[in-house]
């Protein structure tokens, strides 16, 4: 068995994808403390060994790294820049290093690199790709923004994470991938859906016709992992649907900002929206399947 690191980590945030990368710290021997809005979330970590904490903050005091993976850029800051010494930033111990591997926006990273420089604290934005299945497999595929010297001393944590870590430039930088990434994923998400459903039509059989499409140039993460739960009817949440609409929201005005239009992006945006304003916020990302299936 590996020596346990001697890095003490705090993770804040034990949601579907928060929990199986704590798994994977756990799995590594990290020394790991845990923290959660909801604590009953929590409660399969710390009887798998983790300790809890109360608070971010309370997580925070005696953690040589501090990961984030909340919900909304608004929680990012709520965590970070919390009132007095609630926040991580004022909380954290002398030389930590912390990590947002929150989907947020771009802004906000930079925001929190320099009140962290401030202190003398290092940070990093590490967005993640992979769903929950790479989240508990660790496999993710992990975004990275800040300074070299703090990505090569997360190097190991995320290497505990996940199989692809990419560092994409400074402060911020993480953020910008993630977005693009979601660019990508809603112009396949449709395309996937709308095959599913033009292979019902058809007379087929769409698990069938995922053993051909699969294996060719229409290959993908979606195709193989979210339509054959669609295919199933199973429209449980591997990504909530509110989240994408989330970062869909986000990158369509990070874009904005850059000057650019992403039809396709405002397409698939207004689908989720609708999506989720008929009650399906809480349901997974292939549940886009239902709003085709009605007629768009």
């Amino acid at each position: 068995m590996n020596p346990i690191p001697r890095t003490r980590v705090a993770l804040v945030g034990t949601g579907v994808m928060g929990a199986s990368m704590a798994r994977r710290l756990l799995a590594a021997g990290y020394p790991l403390t845990v923290t959660n809005r909801t604590p009953e979330r929590a409660r399969p970590l710390v009887e798998a060994g983790a300790a809890w904490a109360d608070s971010p903050a309370a997580a925070a005091a005696g953690a040589d790294a501090v990961i984030t993976i909340v919900g909304m850029p608004e929680d990012v800051r709520a965590v970070y820049f919390g009132a007095a010494a609630a926040g991580l930033l004022a909380a954290a111990a002398e030389g930590a290093l912390l990590v947002d591997m929150t989907t947020s926006r771009p802004s906000l990273a930079r925001e929190i690199y320099a009140a962290a420089a401030a202190r003398g604290l290092a940070a990093l934005d590490a967005p993640v790709s992979g769903g929950d299945v790479g989240a508990r497999d660790g496999t993710l595929s992990i975004m990275v923004g800040g300074d070299e010297a703090a990505f090569e001393r997360a190097q190991p944590m995320f290497q505990a994470m996940g199989r692809t870590i990419v560092h994409q430039g400074p402060a911020g930088a993480g953020q910008d991938a993630k977005l693009a990434n979601q660019v990508a994923i809603a112009g396949t998400m449709i395309g996937a859906m709308e095959a599913l459903l033009y292979a019902r039509r058809a007379g087929l059989d769409p698990a069938t016709v995922l053993a051909s499409i699969g294996a060719g140039a229409a290959g993908s993460w979606t195709l193989a992992n979210l339509y054959p739960r669609a295919v199933a009817g199973d429209l449980a949440p591997g990504f909530a649907v509110k989240h994408f609409v989330k970062d869909l929201r986000i990158a369509r005005d990070e874009a904005a900002d850059l000057g650019l239009a992403l039809p396709g992006l405002a397409l698939v945006l207004s689908l989720y929206e609708r999506l989720a304003a008929e009650g399906g916020e809480g349901l997974g990302t292939q549940a886009l399947v239902t709003v085709l299936e009605g007629g768009g």
